[in-house]
């Protein structure tokens, strides 16, 4: 009896042992081990699906491991920004997130489901970008300054198309009349490629697009560009001039792009992640399409990110303020 009772205990022990040795190894297995899934809190098709396409292929190649698209568009970006907040932190599930949501939806929205700067943890910066101002070839103009003075001769009667209530292409639109001193009708839409569908169709009359569904419809003619609202003239467009060329000096407008992981998420994996979206950053092929796309690449320490979230945060609150543009 004894001889048994002993024999029990010492094969549970074994098995305790094995267990545990079981766990171990797998805690300790290297990063990453399974399939990545990178969120991106935009519709397919635009500009952050692109991106988010283009740096998860790269990802995958990099890590040696599948990084998946999942795309949680809606409620101008805080839906998928919500579900990378709450996804555990672990390294297998990243956030595209970009400046529209974090620096000026928490100016449009009483309350955020998220902490723009609380709820995650930064890995780099991938990206930014300026927009082109296009009109329908149905309005007789070709230069800024012809549209301002179309605009300031017929206050309130001409519009403007944007991806929605404080996304890029409505601060762009409240910026320039701001800066112009014109009276133009804002048009929101439930994203720039459908504000940009409508123009097309003529349904509005400009937009303040991104370089991604834009540039082919400037191409085939169905829309003028008229300037870039980035500091200097995109590589996309090189023929199109700046709105500080064309007679709004100091203009300048665009969104940025960054790579977080949720709060929390191990040094170690936001260093190991920081370290390739460098190495990806510098490939020339990465670069050529980021060009095409009319987007510069970035790769910054992970403290860049929340830094500029602070000093761009209060600049957003004036922009919106004077645009009389107030949270609900």
């Amino acid at each position: 009896m004894f001889t048994a009772l002993f024999f029990r205990r010492a094969m549970f022990g074994a098995f305790l042992a094995l267990t545990c040795a079981s766990a171990l190894v797998h805690a300790q297995a290297p990063y990453p081990n399974r399939p990545i899934k990178l969120i991106a809190p935009f519709p397919p098709g635009g500009t952050s699906d692109v991106l988010a396409r283009l740096i998860a292929a790269r990802l995958s190649e990099a890590l040696k491991q599948p990084v998946t698209v999942d795309n949680r568009a809606g409620a101008s970006g805080n839906i998928g920004h919500e579900a990378g907040a709450k996804s555990a932190p672990d390294g297998y599930t990243l956030l595209l997130s970009n400046s529209s949501t974090v620096v000026t939806n928490p100016h449009l929205f009483r309350k955020l489901p998220f902490d723009p700067t609380g709820d995650f943890s930064p890995v780099s910066m991938v990206a930014s970008a300026g927009q082109v101002l296009v009109v329908h070839p149905s309005v007789p103009v070709t230069t800024l300054a012809e549209l301002t003075a179309l605009a300031r001769a017929n206050p309130g009667k001409l519009n403007f198309g944007s991806g929605g209530k404080g996304i890029q292409s409505h601060i762009s639109g409240e910026m320039y009349k701001s800066a112009a001193g014109v009276n133009i009708v804002h048009i929101p839409y439930k994203g720039t490629i459908q504000a940009v569908t409508d123009l097309v169709a003529g349904q509005t009359q400009m937009v303040f697009s991104d370089m991604v569904p834009a540039m082919p419809q400037i191409r085939s003619g169905k829309l003028r560009a008229i300037a870039v609202t980035s500091a200097q003239r995109s590589a996309a467009l090189p023929e199109v001039p700046t709105m500080n060329e064309s007679g709004i000096p100091g203009f300048e407008s665009g969104v940025w792009w960054s790579i977080v992981t949720p709060r929390g998420t191990p040094e170690a994996i936001i260093s190991r992640l920081n370290g390739e979206l460098g190495r990806i950053m510098q490939l020339s092929d990465v670069r050529e399409a980021y060009a095409r796309l009319g987007v510069n690449t970035e790769h910054s320490a992970p403290e860049k990110v929340t830094e500029t979230i602070r000093a761009q945060s209060p600049e957003m609150a004036k922009i919106l303020k004077a645009a009389g543009v107030e949270a609900e």
